[in-house]
């Protein structure tokens, strides 16, 4: 089977990206012929690419142009089936990974005065997202959908009235031998003495890029309220670091918050942690929290957050609001102690054993096999 994989860049820092990248090795492994349609691809077999790259300007003409060029592209390339992880309308599946963006923006809206909402009601950018969603939603051409929670699922059926059997909730896997327990014992004391952690300080971390989607604002408004033997670790890149820097300050929280940047390898830092918080504004589901479940940390997120179906609340991790910084600060305090930590973070690897990369491979591969036959 002849499959076309469309993502337009790889960074290494990416949830997204990174699924594309174990979902090619992981279909590979099961006979499937994969080809990863972008711009610019710099992992996996580089000969099982093809390179759409028009020049543009600006995030618009970047993703118009781009979505032009793979539907010329497929074109001439056939495919048995093309899954775009775009919104574009030229495709059999739609993976829906960065969920809705009507619902993105309704959630960002929340953390915006009256000129940030205007400028992203007429936001040119938003503009042409929200009628390419649409437009993919509505194309004839499109015979699946993959949602990676069932919160996405939810939201699809909301705004766009798709049927219910259209929309197919396949989790994301997570490899379960490179994100273990085991990474405490090999890098929390390293890790902790590079940072100038202390070994019995609570350390809470945060993975994700975009940290105001991710909701730092309020965890550090949250840190703010714990002890003073809580200390975060911020693993990840936004451009405006100096903002979230100069609040940490601020807070009075410049000795407890270190910020290690983008990581190519995040697990020395999950072996390092004794938590994992991420009270993101949005996100579909988060690969990192599957990966803080694996290394056996409680996770704390919110309720706009695909990864919430998986918490059992106090048994495995907390979820609050993503603006609630009193409710966030509460389940971190309670993680504080050391038993509950314990007792939660062993509950936390047995929720994610069953989510294998090799499950999430014969899952997409039984879809493509049903769409094939239709």
């Amino acid at each position: 089977m002849k499959i076309a994989l469309i993502r337009q860049r790889y960074t290494p820092f990416g949830g997204a990206e990174r699924f594309v990248a174990n979902a090619v090795q992981a279909l590979q492994a099961e006979g499937a012929s994969l080809t990863v349609v972008t711009r610019q691809w710099e992992s996996g077999d580089k000969g099982k690419s093809l390179i759409c790259d028009p020049p543009y300007l600006g995030s618009l003409w970047r993703d118009w142009s781009f979505a032009r060029c793979v539907c010329d592209t497929l074109q001439k390339h056939p495919f048995d089936l093309v899954q775009s992880h775009e919104r574009i309308a030229c495709c059999d599946i739609y993976r829906a990974g960065d969920g809705v963006h009507r619902e993105w923006l309704k959630q960002r809206r929340r953390v915006l005065g009256p000129l940030g909402k205007l400028s992203v009601t007429i936001n040119p950018y938003h503009r042409y997202t929200l009628a390419a969603e649409k437009k993919l939603f509505q194309s004839p051409s499109l015979k699946a959908v993959i949602c990676n929670s069932r919160m996405v699922k939810a939201e699809i059926q909301r705004y766009f009235g798709l049927a219910d059997e259209k929309l197919h909730v396949i989790y994301s896997g997570v490899d379960l031998e490179a994100f273990h327990p085991g990474l405490k014992i090999q890098h929390r004391s390293k890790v902790r003495a590079q940072y100038n952690i202390p070994e019995d300080a609570v350390l809470f971390l945060f993975v994700g890029s975009g940290f105001e989607r991710k909701g730092l604002h309020t965890l550090l408004q949250a840190m703010a309220l714990l002890p003073a033997s809580s200390y975060l670790m911020i693993v990840g890149k936004d451009k405006h670091l100096a903002r979230y820097q100069h609040q940490a300050k601020s807070l009075g929280l410049a000795n407890k918050v270190r910020f290690a940047l983008g990581q190519t390898d995040p697990k020395p830092f999950y072996g390092a942690a004794d938590a994992f918080v991420l009270p993101t504004l949005y996100d579909p589901f988060p690969n990192t929290a599957l990966e803080a479940f694996a290394c056996g940390l409680p996770v704390i997120t919110s309720t706009k957050s695909g990864a919430a179906e998986l918490v059992r609340e106090e048994e495995n991790g907390f979820v609050c609001d993503a603006l609630d910084q009193k409710a966030l600060a509460a389940a971190m305090l309670k993680l504080s102690n050391q038993a509950i930590r314990l007792q939660l973070g062993a509950a936390a690897r047995e929720t994610v054993a069953h989510l294998s990369p090799e499950k999430m491979a014969r899952q997409l591969l039984d879809l493509y096999r049903e769409l094939s036959r239709q």
